[in-house]
């Protein structure tokens, strides 16, 4: 069940990393789409008659805190996943299939 564990672990950490890498790409283009140079490339702006100036954006600070939130998860999703890793066989293999007479301890008895 452990082993299971760890590859749902790595998934999410995964699926966080393809998400918020998503959602940063995606700010970017928001910012390029609503930027300045939005104003030169409405059709009424290009008549000379017509003054078009570019007031102001809305701050987009929580946007772009949202985005290292974000990538904040994904590296304690990574964490969570190395502490599931060292309880994994993968780990640590157990020393029980190695034959006693290749220095291979016993398990203990009489317990």
């Amino acid at each position: 069940m452990i082993l299971g564990d760890f590859v749902v672990t790595l998934v999410a950490t995964f699926l966080w990393l393809v998400s918020t890498s998503a959602w940063a790409k995606a700010l970017t283009d928001i910012k390029i789409a609503t930027g300045h140079n939005i104003v030169q490339e409405l059709s009424p702006c290009k008549k000379k008659e017509i003054l078009c100036y570019f007031g102001s954006v809305t701050s987009m600070g929580s946007l772009n805190v949202s985005v290292i939130f974000g990538f904040l998860n994904m590296i304690l999703w990574g964490g969570n996943a190395w502490f599931v890793y060292k309880e994994t066989s993968l780990h640590s293999p157990s020393n029980t299939s190695a034959p006693h007479s290749q220095g291979g301890i016993p398990p203990p008895t009489g317990i």
